[in-house]
């Protein structure tokens, strides 16, 4: 997937400026899809140039003009488009499996120490995830067509976390049985 599919699904519900969007990547596509704002921002500008977003100038006293984004229909298109799309599944690059793929060259406790830094990382973003679900996604059978899409990534963040935390502790256990023998 490229930036630009990420940008403008966050677009797609409500327009808004390059800040606010950055903000609103960080707390919905950017929990699986990452970017920094300095990247958004000239992606932002890319899209501008295929048409597939618009902005309307809004005067702001002393600052600079804000900028307010929408996806245009071209914009639309192309996204459906993009969705159509049959996709492959993404490999999987994660440092921490080569790590442990070669962590008998190592001291176990080596690798006990940055499987316990993960397992930190892993627990809470799942805290931040049933956060939100509990924030926002309480009743899903009620939710708006857009929300309940939404859950459904979401779901699919706690259940990765769920996995990762649970194959982690598995690790973790069978790792310190092999210590102690």
């Amino acid at each position: 997937m490229a930036l630009a599919h990420a940008i403008l699904a966050a677009l797609v519900d409500a327009p808004c400026s390059g800040y606010d969007l950055a903000k609103r990547f960080d707390g919905s596509v950017g929990f699986f899809w990452s970017a920094s704002h300095q990247q958004i921002y000239r992606e932002l500008a890319k899209l501008e140039d295929q048409g597939w977003i618009s902005y309307e100038s809004i005067l702001q006293a002393g600052r600079p003009d804000k900028r307010l984004y929408t996806v245009t229909d071209l914009g639309e298109q192309h996204l459906k488009e993009w969705i159509a799309q049959s996709c492959e599944p993404t490999p999987i690059k994660d440092d921490l499996l080569v790590k442990i793929f070669a962590g008998h060259i190592v001291p176990k406790q080596i690798i006990l120490a940055e499987l316990e830094n993960h397992q930190n990382a892993h627990q809470k973003k799942l805290s931040t995830y049933k956060d939100l679900e509990q924030r926002y996604f309480q009743n899903p059978q009620e939710l708006s067509e857009s929300g309940k899409f939404r859950y459904l990534t979401l779901l699919n963040g706690i259940s990765y976390e769920t996995h990762w935390l649970a194959w982690c502790k598995q690790v973790m256990e069978l790792l310190n049985q092999t210590i102690e023998n």
